[in-house]
């Protein structure tokens, strides 16, 4: 079954169109490759998977042990490198409402999150960086 349709838009801007939902989103080449940077580019979308990945295990996660997550967010840094261009280290710094969590329920989470799918679909050569905390 296909996943999605992606559109070139002219001018480095792409539309990919989510088959089930319609959900669409824009990508732009970022300013430092030639692009106008309006939009998440290709590579800006690959680092922020692995979060909203991770966030989305968590859940599943805290689902099945009956714990309520009230809160998650997530900022994402890509560090790109060159020779050749990709994304070298995604740093991710991670916040979690504590609902009062035993350690034990915290480790289960976070254990969860290193488990999603993108994760260890990366290069094992691109770092990722990640800190969660629990607050």
């Amino acid at each position: 079954m296909v996943t999605s349709k992606v559109e070139y838009l002219g001018e480095l801007r792409t539309r990919a169109t989510h088959i089930k939902s319609g959900e669409q989103i824009i990508t732009d080449a970022p300013p430092d490759n030639q692009g106008k940077g309006e939009a998440f580019s290709p590579t800006d979308l690959a680092a922020t998977s692995l979060a909203t990945c991770m966030i989305t295990i968590m859940g599943i996660k805290a689902k099945s042990m009956d714990l309520e997550l009230k809160s998650i967010s997530a900022e994402v840094t890509k560090v790109m490198y060159s020779e050749p261009r990709r994304i070298g280290e995604i740093h991710i710094n991670m916040s979690v409402e504590d609902n009062g969590y035993s350690e034990k329920e915290k480790q289960s989470l976070i254990q969860a999150a290193f488990a999603c799918p993108v994760a260890k679909s990366l290069h094992p050569d691109l770092k990722q960086v990640v800190e969660i905390k629990f607050a």
